[in-house]
């Protein structure tokens, strides 16, 4: 992924958040076909096998998904997540009227998290794995949904059909393009376009987001 500096994000516990936040993450791997790619949510596991600071991912697939058989245990794979993005015009610029040396740019999170494949064909793994997902995503729920709300024999069946994959982290990558190089002003002007077009959870990170000061 292209880093310039003033967008390149470091911070583990950044990146974890995009990650919890934006959970649907796409699986790239080479196959004897070519490059492919699934689209799963993953939990994040900080403090699970992996190399300090990035942890494991966890998911499921179909047990009808080939994903599972055709990768060989260890394999390099990639998953990318995508966190707040969004299109800025220049006219949001107090700059543009000065000078008009404003052009429209898309502003974007993204998360790199590279690691090795392993498979995890067993019941209690699926089973604390599914736990763990459902507490998390039922978390704003006003009454949250739990395994034990379903029949027993309903659930036995169901995890018959999906297998359970872990992902150990070697690294994670980040990118927050924010405006952070732009003046005071212009971040500001940004800002406010993007709350006026309905896109307050890009405009609220925009706004967190500390100014690039040039080394």
């Amino acid at each position: 992924m292209y880093l310039p500096p003033p967008y390149a994000e470091s911070d583990p516990d950044v990146l974890h958040a995009i990650v919890r936040t934006h959970a649907l993450g796409m699986l790239v791997r080479s196959t004897t076909s070519g490059l492919e790619a699934d689209h799963l949510p993953f939990l994040l596991d900080p403090a699970a096998p992996g190399e300090p600071g990035a942890g494991t991912l966890l998911a499921h697939v179909a047990r009808a998904n080939p994903l599972w058989q055709e990768l060989t245990e260890g394999a390099p794979v990639l998953v990318v997540f995508r966190g707040v993005q969004g299109y800025i015009s220049p006219n949001w610029y107090p700059g543009k009227g000065e000078t008009h040396r404003r052009v429209p740019t898309w502003n974007y999170e993204a998360v790199h998290a590279h690691g090795h494949f392993h498979v995890r064909d067993d019941e209690r793994f699926l089973r604390g794995l599914l736990a763990r997902l459902t507490r998390q995503h039922e978390a704003d729920q006003p009454k949250p949904w739990k395994m034990g709300d379903a029949p027993a024999d309903y659930l036995q069946e169901l995890l018959g059909h999906i297998v359970g994959i872990e992902i150990r982290l070697t690294r994670l990558e980040g990118k927050r393009k924010l405006n952070q190089h732009h003046s005071a002003a212009d971040r500001e002007g940004a800002v406010r376009g993007l709350h006026a077009a309905g896109q307050a959870a890009l405009a609220q990170v925009m706004q967190d987001a500390k100014p690039w000061v040039q080394p």
